[in-house]
């Protein structure tokens, strides 16, 4: 009978991605005209911001964030403000440059996004107002748009390359 043996880690040499944890960074919503604002919702307007970064740390880990606000307005009057910082350690070991860009700038985020929506949602919902949905976003065209401007600003300034993580 042959001895069955523990599953061991990959060698360190093979290229790892891996979610190790998931977390609400920061957390806020105001609604500042309530209840009044609830006689009279009318057609509100909607902004949405939304930014992404990355910084590493240690050897081979980097933490991802994704930040989203969400601003809805009828006329002037404020309905609400939701604002939200989502982040995620992720183990990423032996990737080339450019494709460690994309995993940071693409793959990350697009984790950190279901959670993210479902906080908003949430917390619009709590507020006493219609579930708010995040529509999904394409962070590979964002972060290859975000590209294209970067070569084209360095490409105007007489080139060099100053490269970042996000």
């Amino acid at each position: 009978m042959e001895e069955q043996t523990k599953e061991q880690a990959p060698p360190s040499d093979q290229p790892a991605f891996h979610v190790e944890k998931l977390y609400i960074k920061d957390l806020s919503f105001e609604s500042p005209n309530t209840p009044e604002i609830f006689a009279d919702l009318g057609e509100p307007k909607v902004e949405f911001n939304l930014n992404t970064g990355a910084t590493q740390k240690g050897e081979d880990h980097f933490e991802a964030t994704l930040q989203v606000t969400v601003s809805v307005k009828n006329a002037e009057k404020t309905l609400f403000l939701v604002e939200v910082s989502y982040g995620g350690i992720f183990l990423i070991r032996n990737f080339e440059k450019d494709q460690l860009d994309a995993l940071l700038g693409i793959e990350c985020p697009s984790i950190l996004f279901p959670y993210i929506r479902r906080v908003v949602s949430d917390l619009v919902t709590e507020g006493g107002f219609k579930p708010l949905v995040l529509d999904p976003i394409n962070f590979a065209a964002l972060f290859h748009q975000a590209r294209a401007e970067e070569a084209k600003k360095a490409a105007a300034s007489g080139g060099g390359s100053g490269e970042k993580l996000n």
